[in-house]
């Protein structure tokens, strides 16, 4: 998977939204709410698509293991979720 190029994360008091910024998603009309969690696993993906050219699932949860205190089984659960949310929504790409 990887992230689509021109959103940009921004924190907003205790939430942190997606924006998109770029011409090619001047028809986006959504704002994608994170957690702080959630924030922490976009900056994961967005890292790993530069870096890299893709991510998944897998490298995420190893991440969210070694930032947070979580079994990779719940690490999983949780990622699962997340990455069905963000390919609905159009923010990621297989």
């Amino acid at each position: 998977m990887k992230t689509i190029e021109g959103f940009k994360l921004r924190k907003l008091g205790n939430e942190y939204i997606l924006i998109g910024e770029s011409m090619a998603l001047i028809n986006f009309n959504k704002m994608i709410t994170l957690n702080e969690t959630a924030a922490f696993l976009w900056q994961k993906a967005e890292e790993l698509t530069r870096t890299h050219g893709s991510f998944d699932a897998a490298d995420l949860c190893k991440a969210l293991c070694d930032e947070y205190e979580v079994s990779p089984a719940q690490a999983m659960t949780d990622i699962d979720a997340t990455l069905s949310s963000w390919l609905s929504t159009a923010i990621i790409e297989p």
